[in-house]
């Protein structure tokens, strides 16, 4: 069964008493039991599970190619659930283009419990066998394509070092989707979205997964669900099913507008670096056409501007709105500096090339010219004041 008729028929049959062709929204919170423990079919609590849960997992476990898959209240809360299978004096390294968020939760949350986060450039397959072998970590956990720099990381070949050296990997799939990418067939253990941002791809819900061929940490995953609070609302997961159905067709459009929001910014004289994996002057291109059949939606770049010229700049767009999150139908901008990635110290985001005039273009599905002319608009606007 291909990607789209999956996404549209599993986890989706027609519900077995109505027939209605889309499964109802689960609105409850509690179940009846036969007898006490006694349960009709699995389900007890709505914090443990929901029928509109089982549906989407089974949708979006089906779509990474796993065996399992958990849902949560949001990509976090996701991440929380991951975090909480590890234990006082465990050390995680994380690729140094870590999402703010993520960084925020381990050095402001998780760090007063001894769980230690170690930043490492993971492009090197020397350097990161090195750091494995020397910080002796639990799990290597990184995103791509990463958050806003879009490097790319080589699957395959950190999952084999994490392997070599009894650690886990967990890839956060967010930005690339099921639909261009599938880290468990490159041998990660574990893979994460924000299921808010593409999958969800209307920005009108919030929600996380977690996704793998592990039934123990399947097992995990549920049990910090239940016992977290983790969960997300029936309503939210009947939003995801829907959306999910065609995410194929709204991935294809985003691609061809990334495409050519990169190509005109690219020959803008105000831009200095643009960031899209699908440029074949991106330093990764080689491992982004082996790991990924297309590249996406979101474009980043650098602009040769002050901070006040930056800041004015991406408040100036009319087709671009000036937000937070990504990946929905609707194109939005974002300066990552003082929004996304304001949680991670101004220092560290130097060192990895987050500067001030870095810009991050999540590109929806609107009509492609209209997005250039915002663009043109924008920044002609600029240049002139220059």
């Amino acid at each position: 069964m291909k990607f789209s008729t999956k996404a549209i028929h599993i986890g989706q049959e027609p519900d077995k008493e109505t027939g209605a062709v889309v499964p109802p929204i689960y609105l409850t919170s509690t179940y009846q039991q036969d007898a006490p423990a006694v349960l009709r079919a699995g389900y007890d609590y709505t914090r443990s599970g929901n029928p509109n849960f089982t549906n989407l997992e089974r949708t979006l476990a089906a779509l990474e190619g796993g065996a399992h898959a958990t849902v949560f209240s949001s990509g976090l809360g996701a991440m929380t659930a991951l975090i909480s299978t590890l234990k006082a004096g465990d050390t995680i390294i994380a690729a140094d283009d870590l999402y703010g968020g993520t960084y925020r939760l381990f050095t402001e949350i998780f760090s007063k419990f001894g769980i230690k986060l170690l930043l490492a450039d993971l492009s090197h397959s020397s350097a990161v066998e090195e750091a494995l072998a020397r910080n002796k970590p639990v799990w290597v956990i990184f995103e791509t394509p990463t958050n806003p720099l879009l490097r790319i990381i080589d699957i395959s070949m950190i999952a084999a070092l994490a392997r070599k050296h009894s650690v886990r990997t967990v890839v956060d799939n967010t930005f690339a989707t099921p639909y261009w990418q599938n880290p468990l067939s490159r041998g990660a253990d574990v893979v994460l979205h924000s299921a808010t941002k593409y999958l969800g791809g209307h920005s009108d819900m919030i929600s996380g997964t977690l996704v793998t061929d592990d039934s123990g940490l399947k097992a995990q995953f549920d049990f910090a669900r239940k016992a977290l609070g983790l969960n997300p609302s029936p309503f939210d997961c009947w939003l995801l099913s829907r959306s999910v159905k065609t995410l194929a067709l709204r991935m294809e459009k985003h691609q061809e507008n990334a495409i050519a929001v990169a190509q005109f910014l690219t020959a803008r004289p105000i831009v200095k670096k643009v960031y899209y994996p699908g440029l074949t002057a991106h330093p990764a291109y080689k491992t982004a056409k082996k790991q990924m059949r297309g590249f996406g939606g979101m474009v980043s770049a650098e602009f040769n501007l002050t901070l006040e010229h930056v800041r004015r700049l991406v408040s100036s767009f009319s087709v671009f709105t000036l937000a937070e999150s990504l990946g929905g139908v609707e194109s939005l901008v974002d300066h990552p500096a003082s929004m996304t990635h304001a949680s991670i110290p101004q220092e560290e985001r130097k060192q990895i090339g987050l500067s001030h005039g870095l810009v991050r273009f999540s590109v929806g599905i609107e009509d492609k010219a209209d997005l250039l002319e915002d663009l043109e608009r924008g920044l002609r606007r600029m240049e002139r004041v220059l």
